[in-house]
């Protein structure tokens, strides 16, 4: 195991050994940004709270003109991991930790790569991604963007990504009249029955998509991810709350996909809200997301980076992409392996990452 790689794995586990599971969104100043600040000596820092639970620390040094995005936050861990979640497992072929892959890896080997080069550099350390509430860009964005690209260091297997979908969520909720459900049904009586309704006929809406294709990518993406309401079985159901999500192909337009799935319920709901947009990326009108594309294209070419297709998971380039930056991602790891139980990276893209990151550090303004 070469210098660069040791590092990066001394670094993964410690920031493994932080809980910055999100939710709760219990995450703080201290713990984890505690660490970064230590091991960061020689760059100017600024530490943010931005309010629950999402912290950003943006580190400087010199004039750099690339920004390096990555989340600390990662999915709660679910009940089937066979050891703890929090203490790194590292085999001959991989490291096993919550957010392993997605994305602590790719911090640690942005530190490694930090620590082991005097080059201009610039990070931009979150910890809001997976809660759908992006605090920390938001408000770096605030500001017109310094740099000439930004690198979001989500799962890429080590490969450019310059496209991937866009991303939605939605609460639905459904009203109907509670009573005895031994009678006869009128179609706006019951709650459920008009939730389970709409999820069918929405179902159906994807399937037909299933033709449209965008840079290899096909199809809409939807889930119904939580159905509740109702009383009992024999109680017509007075109120129902559905939640699902959608994720659209860049070459899709994110408000026409809410109306096709609003025309779906036969009875209106009594609130049918968009709890979270992510545009895709790259984004913009047609003219605008190719430019980027082709900005994105030029830098990864002039990098050096193998460019992957695009990918049906979102990142938060598609927010940089929407203000106006060109933004592509590449970091270490398969998306296979996020939010997985006993979630895992593999140390050949540990390794190709912290030397892919440590000679873009060392390129010259």
């Amino acid at each position: 195991m070469n210098d660069l790689l040791t590092a990066t794995i001394r670094h993964l586990r410690a920031l493994v050994g932080f809980d910055t599971r999100n939710p709760p969104r219990a995450i703080d100043t201290g713990g984890i940004f505690d660490y970064l600040r230590a091991e960061l000596g020689g760059f100017d820092l600024d530490l943010r709270d931005h309010g629950a639970g999402a912290v950003s620390l943006l580190a400087r040094r010199g004039q750099p003109r690339i920004l390096f995005n990555v989340h600390l936050d990662t999915v709660p861990d679910s009940p089937h991991w066979s050891a703890s979640p929090f203490a790194l497992r590292v085999d001959g072929e991989r490291a096993v930790g919550l957010g392993a892959c997605d994305i602590k890896g790719a911090a640690a080997a942005l530190l490694a790569a930090a620590q082991a080069s005097n080059g201009d550099a610039a990070f931009l350390f979150t910890s809001d991604e997976e809660a759908n509430d992006a605090r920390c860009i938001a408000a770096f964005l605030r500001e017109p963007c310094r740099f000439d690209a930004v690198v979001v260091a989500e799962p890429t297997r080590g490969e450019a990504v310059l496209a991937h979908r866009g991303i939605g969520s939605l609460l639905l909720r459904f009203a109907g009249r509670a009573g005895h459900a031994s009678g006869e049904q009128q179609a706006a009586d019951s709650a459920l029955h008009q939730a389970v309704r709409w999820g069918a006929r929405a179902l159906d809406h994807v399937a037909s998509l299933a033709g449209e294709a965008f840079g290899g990518l096909r199809g809409l993406r939807f889930n119904i991810g939580r159905i509740e309401g109702g009383i009992k079985a024999n109680v017509i159901a007075p109120t129902a709350e559905l939640r699902c999500g959608f994720r659209p192909l860049p070459s899709m337009g994110h408000d026409d996909v809410l109306a096709a799935l609003r025309a779906c319920a036969d009875v209106a709901p009594v609130e049918f809200s968009e709890t979270f947009r992510g545009a895709p990326l790259p984004a913009g009108d047609p003219a605008h997301a190719e430019a980027r594309r082709l900005a994105a294209q030029r830098l990864a070419m002039q990098w050096q980076l193998p460019i992957g297709p695009a990918v049906d998971f979102w990142t938060e380039a598609a927010l940089f992409s929407q203000a106006g930056c060109t933004a592509l991602v590449y970091g270490p790891g398969n998306i296979a392996q996020a939010h997985s139980a006993d979630e895992w990276v593999a140390l050949e893209q540990l390794d190709r990452a912290v030397h892919t990151y440590h000679r873009l550090l060392e390129i010259t303004p």
